[in-house]
Order: C-alpha cells, then structure tokens, then sequence
C-alpha cells in the first residue's frame, strides 16, 4: 500500500497516511479538522545498479562489463586455447612382429 502526504493549512502540519489505491483521499485532518490537501512527492525507490535492464544479465557464464562496472577484473586473464594433436589412429591389423 502506499503512503500519501497531506498538508493541512489550517493548522500547517504535513502529514503521512497509507491508503490503498482504491480509497478515496483525505479531505479533512484529523487532529484539528481542517481541510486538507494530498501532496506530489517523489517515489520512494530508485532504480540503480546493474540487473535491470536484459543486457545486464550474462547469458555465456564469462563475465560481462555491466556485472563488473565496466572494468576487466584484474585476476581474470584472457589465455588463447591450445589445441593438442591427436594421435593417428591404430590400424585394425597388428604390426609385423621384428625377430
């Protein structure tokens, strides 16, 4: 539920009250019973940080410049794969025994 702000002129307090989306505002205080009026106040959370958008999400599982700020960490060391040769394979008939 969100919370509302109030300013009651009458006696010049501002105040807060949950509400839920379906109630209708305050019109008069409580406290002194003037009328009072329902404030514009800014949200009461921010979106920051990584996470909230799709490109932020790593899909490849190596890590992605939005997880680590725009920086490559410093322990993590870009190394180039060595492909190792394979043997030729062994032919079905054995070699000649030497004597």
């Amino acid at each position: 539920m969100p919370i509302y702000e109030y300013h009651c002129p009458t006696c010049n307090t501002n105040f807060e009250k949950i509400q839920k989306f379906s109630d209708e505002p305050l019109s008069v205080h409580e406290v002194c019973g003037g009328a009072v009026e329902r404030l514009l106040s800014a949200p009461a959370f921010q979106f920051k940080g990584t996470g909230w958008y799709i490109t932020d999400y790593n899909k490849t599982g190596s890590s992605s410049p939005a997880s680590t700020g725009g920086k490559e960490p410093a322990s993590e060391t870009k190394t180039e794969t060595k492909t190792e040769a394979k043997p030729a394979p062994a032919s079905s008939t054995p070699a000649p025994a030497k004597e």
